[in-house]
């Protein structure tokens, strides 16, 4: 995946060289990527089917950085009080916030389906669901209604998941619904906490959701980079890395 965020085309024999393993291995990560509608297969390697700085789907990005996600979500459920109103937004890292949040008293407000069934038989959470239209493969709500139903309610916390986050564009995301939504959660809350992975500051999508003074905390992995960390800290935002 990362070689198909720079490159339209992929050789086997390349990426076999590159991750040291057998070409057959790599065929079948590409095949599978195929079904996914990631790439078109063709002779010695494959054609990224991705528009330029198009996000992935859910199910190939929830298999990156897998255990950096997993120390995030921790982290990030650990930030919360019993008893707090919290909004949970839509993505890979945010799911492992659920997952860590599922035997704490809380009520909140998840974003995705994935979440929203994650919590929906712990036994302390109270679950609120936003309705309106649920994204294709993302399974994330979008639309007037979820704008409205977040607006309408007042959150000690909300997590917010990105595509892209850095110091000269803020934290931007690609799909412009979920630019809509993302802005009516940070708006609806009393912290504002960004949660991702250290990928995404090598990154910039094509919706601009905030600025950075729209943050109160970034939490990330130890893969951040130092200029990204000098600025946010310089611009008053508290940063954990985990």
């Amino acid at each position: 995946m990362s070689a198909l965020r720079t490159n339209d085309a992929v050789s086997v024999s390349e990426l076999a060289v590159e991750h040291a393993v057998s070409e057959m291995t790599i065929r079948r990560d590409l095949d599978e990527l195929a079904q996914q509608g990631v790439v078109r297969r063709v002779r010695g390697g494959a054609v990224s089917l991705l528009l330029r700085g198009e996000e992935p789907p859910f199910g190939v990005r929830e298999r990156e950085a897998v255990e950096a996600k997993r120390r995030i979500g921790a982290e990030v459920a650990a930030l919360f009080a019993d008893g707090e109103a919290v909004l949970l937004d839509g993505g890979t890292t945010s799911l492992e916030v659920a997952r860590a949040i599922r035997d704490r008293r809380l009520t909140v407000m998840p974003l995705s389906l994935q979440a929203a069934a994650e919590l929906s038989t712990a036994p302390r959470i109270r679950l609120v669901v936003p309705g309106g239209e649920v994204r294709p493969g993302e399974l994330s709500f979008t639309g007037p209604l979820a704008e409205s139903a977040i607006r309408a309610l007042r959150f000690d916390t909300a997590v917010i998941g990105c595509c892209g986050l850095s110091a000269r564009h803020g934290l931007t995301a690609h799909d412009l619904s979920d630019v809509a939504v993302k802005q009516a959660a940070i708006a609806s809350a009393r912290r504002v906490v960004a949660a991702t992975d250290s990928g995404k500051f090598s990154r910039t999508a094509f919706g601009a959701v905030c600025p950075l003074d729209h943050l109160d905390m970034v939490v990330t992995d130890t893969g951040l980079p130092p200029a990204e960390h000098d600025a946010m800290t310089a611009a008053g935002i508290a940063v954990r890395t985990v």
